[in-house]
């Protein structure tokens, strides 16, 4: 592909597009100024399809979005859709809803009815995966990115990332970002899936993000702690802790034969999104008495409903009225 102009345009009624006659990607302004750096990346990546199309394979006699589109789209993983939007699939939202009332009951004060419910939830959101796992198609899955963009990442956000891509049936990038208010430059994570299950790892991100930071005030207040010198080491433990209590719940639900296998669709549609993907260096830690700490909190931790990076919930994140 010969490299096009390149047009920020302060239209209202279109997000971008592809202008053959002279050779121009346009994007809305407001599409970079209101919108994350992912979305902005998929509405370039949307329109270069459209170049691809016109310039690449010279079909000229379809539709904007016909059948060379579509298949460009399906064969990068590109969102083909015109809006941008996604459709929701009607048997995830019931899902979603029945995932919402478990999580309602995680709130009791009873310990083992709120455990109950976590566990619940988890064997919910296994069988269903299961399911939609078998009769998967490449267009079911979108991505969402997650967190600060950040030049450095917190170990303990690492670990978060590694324990969704474990337990939580989405697959997680670190990918390089822009913020073009700060005019900075990082990293941020990027997690991609079916969309009820994008829901619920953007949930779990914030709902872990905020517990942490409250368990170590807790334990500060506890200990009579004056700074926060152990504080990376005490959230690295948290999210250690979590991760073990989550091991426990999958071999609880493959011991009453909800076995995972993986989801092939969604390795092949991030296989086509990041071609050359490559693994990360595993995360270093040094266990002292606050890991530890940590460590045992997060071993404790019970999903609940009502902590969100968005204040959404998972109700909102799908529109659940």
């Amino acid at each position: 592909m010969r490299p096009p102009s390149l047009l920020v345009d302060d239209t209202p009624r279109r997000l971008g597009c592809w202008d053959r006659t002279h050779r121009t990607l346009h994007l809305a302004r407001r599409l970079i100024e209101q919108q994350g750096w992912g979305e902005v990346i998929e509405v370039l990546r949307h329109e270069m399809a459209h170049q691809y199309v016109d310039e690449v394979l010279k079909i000229h006699d379809e539709t904007a979005h016909g059948p060379a589109f579509q298949r460009v789209c399906e064969q990068r993983s590109i969102n083909a859709s015109a809006s941008g939007a996604f459709e929701t699939n009607p048997e995830a939202v019931a899902v979603m809803r029945k995932i919402q009332g478990l999580l309602a009951l995680a709130e009791s004060d009873n310990e083992n009815e709120a455990k109950a419910a976590m566990s619940a939830a988890h064997r919910l959101m296994r069988k269903h995966n299961i399911r939609a796992a078998r009769a998967s198609g490449l267009d079911c899955y979108r991505f969402v990115q997650l967190g600060r963009i950040r030049r450095r990442t917190p170990a303990h956000e690492k670990i978060l990332a590694g324990l969704l891509g474990q337990h939580f049936f989405v697959q997680p990038v670190w990918v390089e970002a822009y913020d073009p208010v700060q005019e900075a430059r990082g990293r941020v994570l990027e997690v991609c899936g079916r969309a009820e299950n994008l829901a619920i790892a953007e949930y779990v991100h914030g709902f872990m993000l905020a517990t942490c930071e409250r368990l170590w005030g807790a334990h500060k207040r506890a200990k009579s702690i004056k700074g926060n010198r152990d504080r990376r080491r005490y959230l690295q433990g948290v999210m250690v802790g979590f991760h073990e209590r989550l091991q426990g719940e999958a071999q609880t639900a493959e011991e009453a034969g909800l076995i995972w296998t993986g989801d092939g669709g969604l390795d092949s549609w991030v296989g086509h999104r990041y071609p050359h993907l490559r693994s990360g260096r595993r995360t270093q830690m040094r266990v002292d008495g606050s890991w530890s700490a940590g460590r045992a909190a997060g071993k404790e931790v019970v999903l609940r409903r009502g902590v969100s990076t968005s204040g959404r919930g998972i109700r909102g994140l799908l529109g659940l009225n």
